[in-house]
């Protein structure tokens, strides 16, 4: 009794050290990547189109999974979208940093999407985090 006990043990323990080490791989969010007050104050024009979200979903599998996650809950390569200090931020400055990327943090500009898009991107990251909570 006690053998399997202590071998139910170990295997937890390995389970706790394998999650926080996969914790730990996640990429920081840069903290001095910061929008400037112009762009924190633009409003979505997609804010009252919650389907639009389904396009910014489609997108962000096919250009920003390989990099935050399917579930934006970020990898070694980039930071957790759903975060609370992202989700935080506005509308305007997460539209911002998508647009211009920071290539000291190691996101790419993804300018060359259209405007709407990019906004649908916005909307995604939304759901993701109401999401994700819901999971929780």
């Amino acid at each position: 009794m006690h053998r399997h006990f202590a071998c139910g043990l170990g295997i937890t323990v390995m389970l706790i050290v394998a999650m926080s080490a996969q914790a730990i791989q996640i990429r920081q969010r840069d903290p001095e990547w910061i929008a400037p007050p112009g762009a924190t104050t633009k409003a979505n024009p997609l804010a009252d189109r919650p389907e639009a979200a389904a396009g910014g979903r489609k997108l962000f599998l096919q250009r920003c999974s390989v990099c935050h996650g399917e579930d934006g809950r970020g990898t070694e390569r980039a930071p957790d979208v759903t975060a609370p200090d992202v989700q935080a931020q506005s509308d305007g400055a997460l539209y911002w940093k998508i647009s211009g990327g920071n290539t000291r943090g190691g996101m790419p500009s993804f300018s060359f999407l259209p405007e709407l898009q990019r906004w649908q991107l916005v909307l995604h990251l939304r759901m993701l985090a109401r999401d994700g909570a819901l999971s929780r």
